[in-house]
């Protein structure tokens, strides 16, 4: 931003077109991590009224000393934070870390660009408009798609950062302590960090908002490496724990299975003797439970047949009706450890809400899975009372600490990304909708 007007004679202020270009600029660089709810014709137009209103203001606010100056610098700085808002489709507090981290940015830009445009005029003793105007693209041009290739690699495949009311604090202290450090040479010569000498002073404000620059994307590579680092151990640990309990279930249903085969040959052997009628019905009675036992669990795919039976008997237990509808040939391509992610997850993300209807006869869960033109579609749904949050395209947690739970859902996204699918979840008319597309 463009400090207070000291000592104009041997290094004038910043063109205050030039901090609103910047700041502008600061802004695009941030929207290009998130995502965006204008997009097109809309984004475009908001982007140019931003740029138009930015400018305006800063150019009709000029020479402004102390209080005034460092409200017209929160006034600028707040501009920069609606921008963002209106045009990104994230939580107030992701607008506040982007929006910090666009003002130091610009700051750096802007003290950057004039400064060097103040020696060559210096050493040149003129300079024309167009040369005015080719430092200031390179210097800008290098600056912000500097920049803006840096934290292209740490952009979050979910489109927000989100961002814990600690972390904004701490960024906060962090943007306000490079502000006023760069600034305070330019509020009087007679303070205690004051100066009387312009070009150190600049030097100093263009040297400290290079620190400021390379600070915050410090914090922000740790915070994202942290993040990651959490959330990859978190689902491989869930997907390790959803294999081993796969394993688990398979040796049960094959004593399950050991068991039933020895009552057909029971029953078999008990037709042969004389018994009387009851009997006879008796064991009509067990061989259709054998049967429906039959149905239900042979999809095609011994996997899906262990987890559904292993998922169907524990909800038969708690008073939870599942339904499913699977054609299990359609999984061959996939590893058994991902389908394992997918229907535990899912399922274990179901039965934990019906958990909490009361009335046992509106605990309703129904699966299917099917293909429809060269993609296998998997659909979960589930009844529910009350409320759901669908924050980043996913059911928030319900958990009193959301930095240790919600990862069930992420493993299972994870999972379909793997195979270039894709995960919908919706909830309408008391019915919560999970949908998964892969291409086969």
């Amino acid at each position: 931003m463009t400090g207070m007007n000291v000592l104009p004679e041997v290094l004038p202020d910043i063109p205050r077109v030039y901090t609103a270009l910047a700041e502008w600029l600061a802004c695009i660089i941030c929207l290009l991590e998130v995502r965006r709810r204008l997009t097109g014709w809309k984004f475009a137009a908001a982007a140019a009224g931003a740029l138009v209103v930015q400018a305006v203001f800063l150019t009709l606010t000029p020479g402004l000393d102390d209080f005034l100056w460092i409200l017209c610098m929160a006034t600028a700085a707040a501009m920069m934070y609606l921008f963002i808002y209106l045009c990104a489709e994230i939580q107030w507090r992701d607008t506040a870390y982007l929006s910090i981290r666009a003002f130091v940015l610009a700051e750096f830009a802007a003290s950057l660009e004039w400064q060097i445009d103040c020696y060559f005029s210096r050493r040149t003793g003129h300079m024309g408009i167009w040369l005015h105007l080719l430092i200031l693209v390179v210097v800008f041009g290098i600056v912000f798609a500097g920049c803006a290739r840096l934290y292209h690699n740490y952009v979050v495949d979910e489109g927000a950062l989100n961002i814990t009311n600690r972390e904004l604090i701490s960024y906060a202290i962090i943007g306000l302590a490079i502000f006023f450090m760069s600034n305070l040479g330019f509020v009087s010569t007679g303070t205690l960090f004051g100066g009387s000498y312009a070009e150190e002073i600049y030097n100093v404000r263009t040297l400290v908002d290079l620190g400021g620059v390379a600070i915050m994307y410090a914090y922000h590579v740790q915070r994202v490496d942290m993040r990651v680092r959490y959330e990859l151990e978190s689902v491989q640990g869930i997907l390790h724990n959803q294999y081993v309990q796969y394993k688990q279930s398979r040796e049960a249903m094959e004593v399950i299975n050991y068991k039933y085969h020895d009552l057909k040959h029971q029953i078999i052997a008990l037709r042969a003797e004389e018994n009387p009628e009851k009997r006879n019905e008796y064991l009509d009675q067990m061989e259709e439970e054998l049967q429906d036992y039959e149905s239900q669990n042979k999809t095609g795919n011994k996997i899906l047949d262990v987890l559904l039976t292993t998922k169907g008997l524990y909800c038969k237990k708690h008073g939870i009706t599942l339904t499913c509808v699977v054609d299990g040939t359609l999984f061959e391509f996939m590893k058994t450890m991902d389908i394992c992610s997918i229907f535990g997850n899912a399922l274990d993300n179901a039965i934990e809400c019906e958990l909490k209807i009361p009335d046992k006869e509106k605990r309703l869960v129904h699966v299917s899975a099917y293909s429809q033109k060269n993609f296998l579609i998997i659909r979960f749904e589930n009844y529910y009372e009350g409320e759901v949050n669908l924050g980043d395209g996913l059911p928030a947690t319900t958990k009193e600490d959301p930095r240790f739970h919600g990862y069930g859902l992420k493993s299972l996204r994870y999972t379909v990304n793997k195979y270039g699918g894709a995960v919908d979840v919706s909830a309408q008319d008391q019915w919560f909708h999970l949908k998964i597309l892969i291409p086969m």
